[in-house]
């Protein structure tokens, strides 16, 4: 029997790549969700969801995300980002399900100047990253067998995203201003979904063991970038002419302040399940690739 894998958020950025991979993915079966069919806010409903779809992983997709909101919905982003988090650790406890949990590299906010490693100090300043810090530890706390994985940048085909935001600016703007003292990884969500993918199934297959597979991982693109030179990449793959203007974080405040280097080492997460990961410029190109096909109202 093939195994069943829960993707919450999944018409999210992320959760649709999962539903775009699926159609070719014979080897798991996959059971997609969103708020309206399960609230994971709400513990006695993830169980209840639990007992009639039985699931052997879940991929936790559902997040709040939108950060500079977040300032000012609490309440809300918690509820989402840490009780969310915390029932389905919960529910996977109990049901002896893996649980992915889908962690930010806003956890890691300080002037440190080298690649993150998964035991570096944690300094959120948001309050997007500070709930999203409560939800990686609630997760671990409720299932020590669960994964968190930080990813940053994520960007994709599906959704709301820098990339697709550069892509319209760029065809109505003469020219652009981009911050270029924040530096990071662009990340695209389906090298991200592939690699989720690939984790399943070397645990399934016993490559790797549960009890060496649980805790914090990495996952972003290979390579370091700001986002005004992110923004240029996109520009020159798409043969837009616009002009991008360098300018520092203080010039384009924001509600939520952004981390300032947020680079994540993927040393462990390459070594223990031998995952090969895209450069962030070979993967932004097959990206605008697969929008040049699919969103023919871009007029590259």
């Amino acid at each position: 029997m093939k195994p069943t894998i829960l993707i919450t958020g999944a018409y999210g950025q992320l959760g649709n790549e999962f539903r775009f991979l699926s159609f070719t993915n014979a080897q798991f079966q996959f059971i997609f969700s969103d708020v309206d069919t399960l609230d994971i806010t709400k513990l006695k409903a993830v169980r209840s969801f639990f007992v009639k779809n039985p699931i052997n992983y879940v991929v936790n997709c559902a997040a709040y995300t939108a950060v500079d909101k977040a300032e000012t919905e609490i309440k809300l982003a918690t509820r989402i980002n840490v009780a969310g988090a915390r029932n389905l650790a919960k529910v996977c406890n109990e049901t002896n399900a893996v649980l992915i949990q889908i962690s930010t590299d806003y956890v890691y906010h300080n002037q440190q100047n080298t690649p993150f490693v998964e035991t570096d100090v944690v300094s959120p300043k948001s309050i997007y990253a500070k709930t999203k810090l409560a939800g990686d530890k609630a997760v671990l706390k409720h299932n020590a067998t669960s994964m968190v994985l930080r990813t940053s940048w994520l960007y994709g085909t599906f959704g709301h995203n820098f990339a697709k935001t550069m892509l319209r600016l760029g065809k109505e703007k003469t020219d652009l201003n981009v911050v270029f003292d924040q530096i990071g990884t662009p990340t695209y969500a389906r090298d991200l979904a592939k690699a989720i993918l690939q984790i399943i199934h070397k645990i399934e297959s016993n490559e790797v063991s549960r009890a060496d597979a649980h805790g914090i991982w990495h996952y972003s693109n290979e390579g370091v970038t700001s986002w005004f030179d992110f923004a240029q990449a996109i520009f020159d793959v798409s043969e837009l002419p616009c002009r991008v203007h360098p300018i520092v974080s203080a010039q384009y405040p924001t509600p939520a302040a952004r981390p300032p280097f947020s680079v994540l080492n993927k040393d462990k997460i390459k070594k223990v399940f031998g995952i090969h990961i895209p450069h962030w410029q070979n993967s932004l190109r097959e990206c605008l690739q697969e929008l040049r096909i699919k969103n023919k109202e871009l007029n590259f």
